[in-house]
C-alpha cells in the first residue's frame, strides 16, 4: 500500500508553534551561542515544564521510532521519561562546565529532532531580558486620530492592551498578506510587554523556505510595551520604514511595513482609531526609553529639571512661595572630587606634581585658570544639566544626530535661504553622549550659556533638526 502524500493546504492561520527546524542548521548553533551557559539551561528547564510541553518536548525513547529511526549513533543516549531530561539539566546547573557543553546536549541529543519556533522566539526574548542595551530600538507615540499633535488628550484615551486581542487583532490585519509567527513574553527586570514577531511572504512557495530563513533576523520584528504610558517601542526603525513600491513586493522590508502600519489599527476600537507618531528618539537601551518615554516622572523632566523628577531637591520650580530648594553645592552628585574646593583642588595638584615632574606643563597650564570661574562652570553644568550625564541618571544616549538647516550665509533681512536642505549634518556617538557633553563643559570647551536644550539631555531627543538657530519638532507620522 502505497503512502499517503501530505498535503499542504494554504490558510490565514498564523505559524505554529510546533513547526520545527532541523537541529543540523549551521544558524541554530549561532542562535544558541548568543546566550550564556546559565541562559540555555534555564531555557532547557523551562521547556521541560507541563505548559510547555505540547510544543517543545524533547525527543524521548518511545518516540525514536517514529521521527528518529537512524539516531542511535548520537553520543546522547535518549531518556525515557521528561523528568529523566529535567534531572541532566539540573545536574548541568549544578556544576561548572562550558556553554558548548549544554548547547551540543540541545541540539545533538534532547531535541535532535528539530527546535521550533516557539523555543526561538524563546531564546531570542531572553536574550533581551539578559542584554536590555543589546538591540536599537525607537519610540513611538500611540495618538487618537482625533488628536493627533495634542499630547496632554492624548494619555486619556490610551487604550487597555490585552496582549491575546492585540495579537489577534494583527493576525487578522497582516493575514492576507504576510504569514508570521508570533511569541508575547513579560519581562521580568523591566516593566515591559515583549512581542516577537517573525514574519515571512509564505511557506507554500517551492522551492521551500532553508531553515536559515527562521533564523534572519531581518525577518523579526519586536514590540514593547511599557506599562501604563502611550509610547510604543520597536525595533524597527522610521528610516527603513518606506512606502510600498509594488503591491506584489515581498521583500522583508515590505513585510516588515505591513507589519507596522497595522499595529495602531490592532490597538484601535470602534470609534477610536489610533495612529503611531515619531518621537526622535531611538536608542540601544530599553532604560533610556522608560526614562525618557516611559511612565515615571522623568519622562519629561529631563535636564536642568532631572532634579525635581529624582526628588534630589525639594519644592518645585512653579512653586510661587518662598524658594525651599537647596543650593547647587548640596544636590550635587558627581562625587567628592567634584564637590571639593578649589583651591583643595590645586593643592592635591601641586603635590602630585611633586611626586611626577612629568606632568609639571599640565599643572602650569591649569593653573593659569581662575578658581571663581571654574566654580561658576561648575554650578552653570549643575543647572543647565541637572542629574543628566551623571552615574544617577539612567538615561544614556548612544548617539545624537544633528541636522543644521541654517546656510552658513545670512540675508540681509536674517532670514536666511529657503532651501530645506540641510548645510551641516553632527553625529555624537559614545557610551553616554549627554555625559561627554556634561565633561566638555566642565572643562570650558562648551559654553553653558549658550548651549541648548537637546545638547544637555532636556529634549530626550536622539536625533533633531536646527532651523534658524532653533529646534524642530518632529511630528510626521510614522504610520
Amino acid at each position: 500500500m502505497s503512502r499517503q502524500r501530505a498535503v499542504r493546504a494554504p490558510t490565514t492561520a498564523s505559524l505554529p508553534n510546533n513547526l520545527r527546524i532541523p537541529s543540523t542548521s549551521p544558524s541554530l548553533a549561532k542562535t544558541f551561542g548568543k546566550l550564556s551557559r546559565k541562559a540555555a539551561i534555564d531555557l532547557a528547564v523551562q521547556w521541560l515544564e507541563n505548559d510547555s510541553l505540547p510544543s517543545v518536548c524533547p525527543l524521548l525513547v518511545r518516540d525514536q521510532s517514529e521521527t528518529a529511526p537512524d539516531q542511535d549513533t548520537s553520543p546522547y543516549p535518549l531518556a525515557h521519561t521528561v523528568e529523566e531530561v529535567r534531572e541532566v539539566y539540573e545536574e548541568l546547573r549544578d556544576r561548572r562546565g562550558g556553554k558548548r557543553e549544554v548547547i551540543d546536549r540541545i541540539l545533538e541529543g534532547d531535541w535532535r529532532h528539530g527546535i521550533t519556533l516557539l523555543q526561538l522566539a524563546m531564546i531570542d526574548v531572553r536574550y533581551i531580558e539578559d542584554h536590555p542595551a543589546g538591540q536599537k530600538w525607537t519610540a513611538l507615540r500611540l495618538v487618537s486620530d482625533g488628536e493627533t499633535g495634542r499630547e496632554s488628550h492624548a494619555t486619556a484615551s490610551l487604550p487597555r492592551l490585552h496582549v491575546s486581542t492585540f495579537l489577534q487583532n494583527l493576525q487578522r490585519e497582516v493575514s492576507p498578506l504576510v504569514k508570521a509567527h508570533y511569541f508575547a513574553s513579560r519581562l521580568k527586570s523591566l516593566p515591559l510587554t515583549v512581542v516577537r514577531i517573525f514574519v515571512t511572504d509564505s511557506p507554500y512557495q517551492y522551492p521551500r523556505h532553508s531553515a536559515d530563513t527562521f533564523t534572519d533576523i531581518s525577518r523579526i520584528i519586536y514590540l514593547a510595551f511599557p506599562d501604563s504610558c502611550p509610547f510604543i517601542y520597536t525595533s524597527i526603525s522610521s528610516s527603513t520604514a518606506t512606502k510600498l513600491t509594488h503591491a506584489l513586493t515581498t521583500d522583508t522590508r515590505t513585510l516588515r511595513r505591513i507589519v507596522r502600519d497595522a499595529i495602531p489599527r490592532a490597538l484601535s476600537r470602534p470609534h477610536e482609531r489610533f495612529t503611531l507618531q515619531a518621537t526622535s528618539l531611538t536608542v540601544k537601551s530599553l532604560r533610556t526609553l522608560l526614562s525618557l518615554r516611559g511612565p515615571g516622572r522623568t519622562n519629561h523632566s529631563n535636564g536642568a529639571f532631572s532634579i525635581f523628577a529624582e526628588g534630589v531637591v525639594e519644592g518645585s520650580p512653579l512653586d510661587p512661595r518662598l524658594s525651599t530648594t537647596v543650593s547647587p553645592e548640596e544636590y550635587r552628585i558627581n562625587g567628592d572630587a567634584e564637590t571639593a574646593d578649589p583651591e583643595e583642588k590645586e593643592d592635591q595638584g601641586l603635590k602630585a606634581d611633586a611626586e611626577s615632574p612629568k606632568r609639571h606643563n599640565i599643572h602650569s597650564e591649569r593653573s593659569s585658570f581662575d578658581p571663581r570661574e571654574s566654580k561658576r562652570r561648575r554650578l552653570m553644568v549643575c543647572s543647565r544639566f541637572g542629574i543628566s550625564g551623571t552615574p544617577v541618571s539612567s538615561a544614556s544616549l548612544d548617539r545624537l544626530d544633528v541636522r543644521l538647516l541654517d546656510p552658513p550665509i545670512e540675508s540681509e533681512d536674517g532670514t536666511g535661504s529657503t532651501n530645506d536642505q540641510h548645510t551641516l549634518s553632527l553625529t555624537f556617538s559614545g557610551s553616554d553622549v549627554i555625559f561627554g557633553l556634561r565633561k566638555m563643559t566642565e572643562l570650558g570647551i562648551v559654553n553653558a550659556d549658550f548651549m541648548p536644550s537637546w545638547m544637555t539631555g532636556e529634549e530626550g531627543v536622539s536625533f533633531t533638526t536646527v532651523r534658524q538657530k532653533k529646534r524642530t519638532e518632529n511630528t510626521s507620522s510614522s504610520s
